[in-house]
């Protein structure tokens, strides 16, 4: 009996030991699993229930012109944020802060009482407001760096650098065609609090700074900009037009050097404007080009061997009539050469023309030339206007002269181009290389070939032919420079009707394209004005503005004058001078062929010092405008300065 008792005993006590071990080894395997297996997850599960992550601005990557000159930037500035929970006197503290923040009070009593352990009171804040907030150490008040997109240059390149958002992500231009490669990595800061969600302190340095995104080096220079915004501006203001474009490419490798629209705008301060002037229409318009057309309808027909330069047409003495419709030269004439069409801008000897070389044909070359098609410039929003793919009737002479077709500022130039560079269209482009934040180039664009389009002799042709233009009895002799042969074409469209669709009686595209020198193209350019008033001529409204740009590039680019020009220097004394080429002068050079004041020298680039010594030793009177250095003069370079001439030189800040 004895035995059997000791028996039950063992076994209750293995059964009770066994119990016990396997309650051990469970809550050993638990502590295992949660402790070893889960620990990664449950710090994220604990950190997310008492820490406030807050993300920061990130820095975003300059973006500068081809010298190094800065045009957007990223900038450190404090951010304003409150801890509401930690806040006893809301009114009191919105009343102290409202005056320096600039912000109605009940504005921030709404911010300050909210049941948040975190909250942004104003984000930016300008160095001194940010001082005088933090020497009055308010409670539940702290600071946190950010970083704010900043635009030095203001106006100067917006519709190209475009801008940024709160976030800040890109929203045009460059900034949002190149944002994933500008912008940098989200820093963030850290704010405590209970499990209830009251804070209990808020860390004031930054778990994690932002890191700044990669560096974007354009093809644009910002004074070529400059003189191409001031020269359009003038144009559109001076012939009451709507708006205007303007554009200055590299001829031989598609460069864009400068981009400029006009009304501009301040990507400081966007929200301002309506989304029309933000938008880059030199990228995003298509319009129909006129006579401009004409060059690519001839320069097709010459390589095509269909025509030969020497051919003669008859122009019916402006009055043509084919497919039903009538065709009019605005001036009559009987016979005209291929290159005379040209210079008079006779739509019926383009029309006949294009008859004689065949819609199909015509087709072939225009596409080739890259019309109907986006050129692949690196700025979103690009058109790729409009070019019909079945012509019937009037189609094929009206799309001689440049009617029923159309295309953005950035093809027609592009198109040129491939004349004046001997007859290969060049991929146009802007940015120019990428460096990271240390300086080094990791990305570097280069020239691109799209095709052959004509060959070297016929876009050889064709530049003789443009140059007729600006010479005595051509359309675009307001165009004309004193020592350097200009190729170009002047045009003057009609415009659609957005509400009838038909042709406005009223309204016209004034423009002029070509490129400088003729001989050794060095810079293609084009000046379209939209609805200028009165005198609509495109070689009246356009022609002078491309004459300026093409004038102070050239001189700031140090071309020199290669022909004879007009420009003779008075007399000194009883002898008689020599003709005066027009000078390109650098801060260095101003001593050579002094002229006693009779003839404006080139300023362009000068600092306001050495403007003043060259003024002193030549015995010159001008109007200085502004500081910085030299970017605008009247007269121009190589012009004589008469009494009664308003003298003057404009100056820029430099970056």
């Amino acid at each position: 009996m004895k035995d059997e008792r000791e028996k039950w005993a063992r076994i209750r006590i293995i059964m009770i030991g066994t119990v016990f071990g396997l309650l051990f080894l469970t809550v050993v395997g638990r502590s295992f699993y949660l402790q070893i297996l889960q620990h990664e997850t449950l710090v994220k599960k604990a950190d997310k229930q008492h820490q406030h992550k807050v993300d920061l601005t990130p820095a975003r990557g300059s973006i500068l012109d081809r010298n190094g000159t800065t045009l957007a930037e990223s900038i450190h500035m404090d951010s304003c944020y409150a801890e509401p929970r930690r806040i006893k006197d809301v009114d009191g503290t919105a009343a102290v802060l409202a005056p320096i923040l600039n912000v109605p009070k009940s504005e921030l009593v709404a911010k300050l009482s909210v049941n948040k352990s975190f909250t942004w009171v104003e984000r930016w804040l300008a160095p001194e407001v940010a001082t005088r907030v933090k020497n009055m150490k308010l409670p539940g008040i702290g600071f946190a760096p950010e970083s704010k997109r900043f635009y030095p240059n203001r106006e100067i390149a917006a519709h190209v650098v475009g801008f940024t958002g709160r976030d800040p992500n890109g929203l045009e231009g460059i900034e949002l065609r190149y944002d994933s490669t500008i912008l940098g990595n989200t820093g963030y800061m850290i704010t405590e609090r209970d499990a209830l969600g009251r804070n209990i302190s808020i860390m004031n340095t930054v778990i994690k700074d932002s890191s700044p995104g990669k560096n974007v080096i354009l093809t644009l220079d910002k004074t070529i900009q400059f003189i191409a915004e001031k020269e359009l501006a003038k144009a559109v203001t001076e012939s009451n037009a709507k708006s205007g474009m303007a554009l200055v490419m590299e001829s031989d490798t598609g460069k864009v050097l400068a981009m400029a629209n006009y009304p501009t705008f301040n990507p400081n301060a966007y929200a301002r404007y309506t989304l029309a002037q933000l938008r880059n229409h030199v990228v995003t318009d298509s319009f129909e080009p006129g006579s401009t057309f004409k060059v690519f309808t001839i320069a097709s027909a010459l390589d095509s061997g269909t025509i030969k330069a020497t051919d003669v047409y008859n122009c019916e003495n402006g009055v043509y009539q084919t497919s039903g419709r009538t065709i009019h030269d605005d001036h009559p004439h009987s016979r005209l050469t291929v290159s005379e069409i040209i210079k008079y801008s006779s739509n019926i000897g383009a029309a006949k023309i294009g008859f004689k070389m065949g819609g199909e044909k015509l087709s072939t070359y225009l596409r080739n030339f890259g019309f109907g098609g986006r050129t692949g410039i690196d700025l979103p929003g690009e058109s790729p206007g409009n070019l019909k793919r079945h012509w019937y009737g009037i189609d094929l002479a009206t799309i001689s002269f440049g009617q029923g077709v159309s295309l953005s500022t950035i093809q027609l130039v592009s198109a040129i181009s491939a004349i004046a560079n001997g007859g290969n269209l060049m991929k146009p482009y802007l940015v120019e290389q990428i460096l990271d934040d240390n300086g080094t180039v990791i990305q570097k664009f280069e020239p691109q070939l799209v095709r052959r389009v004509i060959s070297p002799e016929t876009a050889q042709k064709v530049t003789k032919m443009m140059e007729t233009v600006t010479v005595d009895g051509g359309t675009g002799t307001k165009a004309a420079l004193d020592g350097f042969l200009v190729a170009g074409k002047t045009g003057t469209a009609q415009k659609v009707d957005s509400v009838t669709r038909a042709y406005s009686p009223s309204k016209r595209i004034g423009s002029f394209v070509g490129f400088v020198p003729a001989d050794k193209p060095k810079l293609t350019i084009a000046v379209i004005i939209d609805e200028p008033q009165g005198v609509k001529y495109g070689g009246v409204v356009a022609a002078p503005a491309f004459r300026g740009i093409a004038q102070n590039a050239l001189a700031y680019m140090k071309i020199q004058p290669n022909i004879p020009t007009t420009v003779v220097a008075k007399p000194q004394d009883t002898k008689a001078a020599p003709a005066v080429a027009i000078e390109s002068l650098s801060d260095g050079d101003a001593e050579e062929n002094p002229v006693e004041g009779e003839v404006m020298p080139n300023f362009t680039g000068m600092s306001m010092r050495r403007v003043l010594q060259v003024m002193e030793k030549r015995g010159i009177n001008i109007r200085l405008i502004g500081s910085g250095r030299a970017a605008e003069q009247n007269p121009p370079p190589g012009h004589k300065i008469r009494g009664v001439d308003e003298v003057w030189i404009k100056f820029a800040p430099s970056a």
